[in-house]
């Protein structure tokens, strides 16, 4: 589907025989209609450098596999429904004419349940990271364990690929965030040669898991059984990662907003759940893991400013791309 369709899809289409009358969201990947008690994801026909939603057979695949993946831990995903259109007639579910696309189907939550709305708000407490840190570990203890071989080349590229944006960063920002990029790689090189051994050794251990992936503030839900949803179907390589890997991030992210007593909470209750920190070694791994989610959510804000045309939305990027870069250069201390 493009733009146009959905947008007339979310205006005059059905939904299990009821008018959709919805609101649209937008991301980079997919669109989502929101209903008084639904929300549609139905995903873009796009092809990335890690994602592949370019034909109609492979946003269906998609699409249940994020069905699968986030049953696992979270109660609104209800099905997969098939998008119809019959001339200029449009329905979801039920319906007649040809397939044009798939939705995955889930009920609405409140926005402001969102954990990364009530963190600007000043309104997650302690109770609530702890029962999230619960919640996180249980669904960690059941998830299914990878063995895989750590290989250094692999992490290095990973990292380093910040490399791409020193220039821009030199250009937008100054030469003294250009180089906290250029410490931070070679920080981080020198770091896998040393910790490699017990990277492995982790994943012998099985903490290396088919976990969620994606796991910060704006994919949470704060009811009083906190919600996970939104988990990466589309690359496994992105969510079969240490648990101290899918921690990171979220502990990251609450530095992020400036709440690094709720991210220590986090982390004292999770291991409490958990077991994850095994050795004292275990601490700096989960301190690089921070650094790397830091450094990707940098490279993402600075190619979002890079594109971006509205001054108010450019300036909110170049706020977030200096931000996490300062993390980095806390971590790399």
């Amino acid at each position: 589907m493009n733009e146009m369709q959905i947008k007339n899809l979310s205006e005059s289409g059905f939904y299990l025989g009821q008018p959709l009358h919805a609101e649209i969201e937008e991301t980079h990947i997919s669109w989502v209609l929101f209903t008084k008690q639904y929300a549609f994801k139905i995903k873009k026909p796009v092809r990335l450098s890690f994602l592949d939603f370019s034909t109609l057979s492979k946003r269906k695949k998609y699409c249940y596999q994020e069905l699968k993946l986030n049953q696992r831990f979270s109660p609104i995903y209800f099905d997969v429904l098939p998008v119809y259109k019959d001339n200029d007639a449009w329905q979801i579910g039920d319906g007649h004419g040809k397939v044009v696309d798939y939705a995955v189907w889930m009920k609405r939550l409140l926005f402001s349940k969102r954990m990364d709305k009530l963190l600007m708000q000043n309104k997650v407490e302690k109770r609530n990271v702890v029962s999230l840190a619960k919640v996180i570990s249980k669904f960690h203890s059941s998830a299914e364990v990878i063995s895989t071989t750590f290989k250094i080349g692999s992490a290095s590229k990973s990292f380093n690929d910040i490399r791409t944006i020193i220039g821009s960063t030199k250009n937008h920002l100054g030469t003294e965030y250009a180089a906290i990029i250029q410490r931070s790689i070679e920080w981080s090189n020198l770091f896998l040669k040393i910790h490699a051994p017990r990277m492995k050794a982790r994943i012998a251990e099985g903490f290396t898991r088919d976990v969620h992936g994606d796991l910060h503030s704006g994919n949470i839900f704060l009811y009083k059984e906190p919600v996970l949803f939104d988990c990466i179907e589309f690359n496994d390589q992105y969510r079969c990662i240490d648990v101290l890997n899918e921690i990171a991030f979220l502990c990251m992210d609450l530095e992020a907003y400036g709440k690094g007593s709720l991210a220590h909470i986090f982390k004292h209750a999770y291991q409490q759940y958990s077991h994850a920190f095994q050795e004292e070694e275990d601490e700096r791994i989960f301190q690089y893991y921070k650094c790397f989610r830091a450094n990707v959510r940098a490279k993402v804000h600075a190619l979002a400013a890079l594109q971006e045309h509205d001054d108010e939305q450019y300036q909110h990027h170049v706020s977030a791309w200096k931000n996490y870069l300062q993390l980095m250069q806390r971590y790399l201390k």
